[in-house]
């Protein structure tokens, strides 16, 4: 994802934070999701945003929510 042409970037950083909160304890990314959570925490809290670096914890984010997702069990009907 480019920050560059996202229209918000900080609206998209709000929504990853919720979404990296829900990956299970029990996942092997939890740890990590935690960390980049905190970094976007602190990225966003200061006055000024650093957008390289706002972009680069959204890219690393996304890609934990991916593995993290593929985890996810098929559900059989």
């Amino acid at each position: 994802m480019s920050i560059k042409s996202s229209s918000n970037p900080i609206l998209i950083a709000q929504i990853l934070l919720d979404r990296l909160e829900r990956i299970s304890a029990d996942s092997p990314w939890a740890h990590q999701a935690s960390g980049v959570r905190a970094s976007l925490v602190k990225s966003l809290s200061r006055g000024e945003t650093d957008l390289e670096q706002l972009s680069q914890l959204l890219e690393l984010g996304f890609l934990i929510l991916e593995n993290a997702a593929g985890e996810i069990p098929e559900q059989k009907d």
